[in-house]
């Protein structure tokens, strides 16, 4: 008498089918640790704990910039200090890979391992994924020449950056923002024209074209990954809502 089975799904095809379930859960936990750890090593700084906090700075020192004057302070009076305020703690330099060095200290605060663009995009890509499922997923796909408009402001936010610091830091055309000024009338406070300090036109600069970049490329990749497991959720059809399709 021949008794039926239930057919056995292989190993890996196991992983496979856990994945295409839960591969927003696992983004939100695994991206989040790469996103959000840069604020660990301050709070690791505060509680004395130095080597844990040293090795979260120098493993994102690859992959920031780190300079002090454009980056959040934890535990301090203020959450951004000015380039001279640096200097007068640290060293009366210019050059970023001596100021990048400056990590803080007990009565500045303790600088968080992201620069406050990185804060914003990878922060951003982070909360964009989690209102993904709830938002961003009921719009239609983002096309690609949305997602350009939407990496032109930091493309253009940042290469601006980039040659302005040739003429070294603190002395550059967007560290003064004469221009800007002479646009708008002086229409706004001599702190928002200069410097990086949370409030001015180059912190707010920062912290929107990050969020502005990471929006669109979650609203233009993610579709596709949806669209790469076809037992959970069907194509995203020319025109559609960004619903599931059966």
């Amino acid at each position: 008498m021949e008794t039926s089975r239930t057919p056995q799904i292989p190993h890996p095809s196991r992983w496979l089918v856990f994945f295409t379930r839960y591969w927003l859960v696992i983004f939100v936990i695994g991206y989040g640790l790469y996103a959000w750890l840069p604020f660990l090593a301050p709070v690791l700084m505060k509680l004395e704990l130095d080597g844990p906090a040293r090795a979260i700075y120098f493993f994102y020192s690859f992959l920031c910039h780190q300079l002090p004057e454009r980056s959040f302070f934890l535990f301090g009076p203020k959450g951004m200090y000015s380039l001279a305020e640096v200097q007068a703690a640290w060293h009366n330099t210019n050059n970023p890979l001596i100021l990048r060095q400056f990590i803080g200290n007990p009565e500045m605060g303790w600088k968080v391992a992201w620069s406050d663009r990185m804060v914003s995009l990878y922060g951003g890509i982070w909360l964009a994924g989690l209102f993904w499922q709830p938002l961003l997923r009921r719009l239609k796909r983002l096309p690609w020449w949305g997602l350009l408009l939407l990496t032109l402001p930091i493309f253009v936010d940042g290469a601006t950056h980039t040659i302005s610091d040739f003429a070294g830091i603190g002395h550059g055309f967007r560290d003064t923002n004469v221009w800007l000024s002479t646009l708008t009338r002086s229409a706004f406070s001599p702190a928002f024209y200069a410097g990086d300090a949370f409030g001015s036109f180059n912190s707010w600069m920062r912290l929107l074209t990050g969020l502005l970049f990471s929006v669109g490329a979650v609203w233009f990749i993610f579709p596709y990954i949806e669209e790469s497991f076809p037992a959970k959720s069907g194509p995203y059809p020319q025109g559609s809502q960004g619903k599931e399709t059966r």
